[in-house]
């Protein structure tokens, strides 16, 4: 009688599964594919955002358990009808991109091998392309390539610009504190006085930034040790573009708190308002005060490739590094964002690592792209960026940026010629914020005007609400200087101005019914 182990070690609990996976895929892709350009082609029909209660939602997908169940198709199927649309030409809420269709063969391509980009020989195609994505962003900005009176520009790609700009900030840490701050930390009081006295380098250190800059800014500089107190905010104008008449101001502020200003970081564009800061006049007093420039441009950045666009981002070239998110304005699923440095040298100096069970030495070394980013199992996001680039053509995105700045505008007029409605302030990008000024006529004073500020704030909250849980389209909602306004952000490249038109006369209908 054989020995129970060796029976046991006859019949494989794991292959059977295996292969019965494998030889659905064929049949399970195409199925899936069917589904969702079915949903592509009928998505104007659709509700942009089905109306679900959190917790039913929740309950109506079964618990994981041990065994399994269900069909693949049936299941997408359910989470295709209960998902946001952002296809839908009337998603003009949140910056997140109705991506390219075809770029989602390259996201399944990129899960079924499996690469990882951060070391060259787990991932080499991933790598070599990420590096030309990188060199077609640094050339869009207008960093020079390696000359003989120029550094080299380079970068790295990595997932979102909250991770991004934590990135740039490290580096700009490394490059700008005395000694070696990824080795030996920041230094603060007890440093050696020898090295640091109080008058040079004080208690701290800090980055100037508009009040209305991106969370992830202050979140960056909190994560490097800096505190609360490591960013001191800059006020902005009634663009809600920062202020270059309070820089001076702010470093003396932050001198006053014992702080050493190191860096500025200027947004293109924020998220509230859209509003680009004045490159050329941050640099400006950044060269004057010998302080890094970065540029959070992980929205704005696409507008460098449009004619009708760049010029809300001149100077751009004068930073010392720049974010630039492809998920937002050029059509590309999450999460694919590109670190950028006008000098390489900067991007693997933040992070410098011996790792000699991933990392090689010598000239080659360049290509373990782990040396400039956090992540070490690093998807490669760069094939989706470059074949996405090269089969629709750089002009195509371009026409993109060109024609959402141009409905942008075009919304922004019709609001203005609208005795209901008034701008939070004139847009310079995509993203529009405006507010209906409730039925009736004339503006009451004093403490009734008070009143009537609070009642114009919940007239916004409730037409956001209605016009959501209506499905007819979707927006957002931002705080400008106290008050409440509607925020849209057109993105969608199947969004026309009718459905802008739309989106007025269907919030005044809501507003005075």
């Amino acid at each position: 009688m054989p020995h129970p182990e060796s029976r046991a070690a006859r019949v494989d609990p794991i292959q059977p599964h295996l292969d019965a996976a494998y030889d659905r895929f064929r049949k399970d892709g195409h199925a899936a594919v069917d589904a969702l350009a079915a949903h592509l082609a009928g998505v104007r029909g659709e509700l942009v955002l089905p109306a679900h209660a959190p917790r039913d939602l929740e309950l109506s997908f079964a618990p994981i358990g041990a065994a399994p169940r269900g069909e693949l198709i049936a299941e997408l199927k359910r989470v295709i009808a209960a998902a946001q649309h952002v296809h839908h030409p009337r998603f003009i809420g949140h910056q997140v991109s109705a991506p390219l269709p075809n770029a989602a063969f390259t996201a399944l391509m990129n899960a079924v091998l499996n690469n990882s980009s951060a070391v060259f020989e787990m991932g080499p195609v991933g790598v070599v392309m990420e590096r030309h994505v990188v060199r077609f962003l640094c050339d869009a900005i207008g960093w020079s390539r390696s000359t003989e009176s120029a550094t080299a520009s380079g970068g790295v790609l990595t997932h979102g610009g909250s991770l991004g700009n934590l990135t740039a900030l490290l580096a700009m840490r490394q490059a700008m504190l005395p000694g070696n701050a990824w080795v030996e930390g920041t230094p603060g009081p007890s440093t050696n006085a020898v090295a640091l006295d109080a008058q040079r380098f004080p208690d701290g250190f800090a980055v100037l930034a508009s009040a209305d800059s991106h969370y992830c800014i202050q979140r960056a500089v909190q994560i490097m040790g800096w505190g609360s107190q490591g960013v001191e905010p800059v006020a902005t104008l009634p663009s809600g573009a920062l202020d270059p008449a309070d820089l001076p101001r702010a470093l003396e502020r932050a001198k006053a708190k014992g702080r050493r200003v190191v860096c500025v970081a200027a947004s293109s564009c924020n998220t509230a308002l859209g509003a680009f800061d004045d490159l050329n006049a941050l640099a400006d007093f950044c060269e004057s005060h010998e302080l890094w420039l970065h540029v959070d441009a992980a929205h704005g950045g696409p507008f460098l490739l449009g004619k009708t666009t760049r010029h809300v981002l001149a100077g751009i070239e004068r930073a010392d590094s720049v974010v630039w998110d492809l998920h937002k304005m050029m059509l590309m699923p999450s999460l694919i964002t590109g670190v950028l440095f006008k000098d390489e040298m900067h991007a693997a100096a933040a992070l410098a690592q011996d790792a000699s069970y991933l990392f090689k030495s010598g000239d080659d070394a360049i290509y373990d792209l782990g040396h400039m980013t956090i992540e070490c199992t690093k998807p490669t996001i760069g094939v989706t960026a470059y074949l996405t680039l090269s089969l629709h053509g750089t002009d195509f995105f371009a026409r993109y940026v060109e024609q959402c700045y141009a409905h942008a505008q075009a919304f922004a007029k019709a609001i203005r010629a609208h005795p209901s409605f008034e701008l939070a302030a004139d847009p310079m990008g995509n993203i529009v914020c405006f507010r209906h000024l409730g039925p009736g006529e004339g503006q009451p004073h004093g403490e009734v005007q008070s009143n009537h500020a609070a009642e114009l704030n919940a007239l916004q909250e409730r037409l956001r609400a209605e016009l959501v849980a209506s499905g007819a389209a979707y927006i957002v909602m931002a705080t400008v200087r106290g008050a409440r306004y509607l925020r849209t952000t057109i993105i969608n490249p199947m969004t026309t101005p009718a459905d802008l038109a739309f989106l007025l006369t269907h919030l005044d209908h809501l507003a005075t019914r």
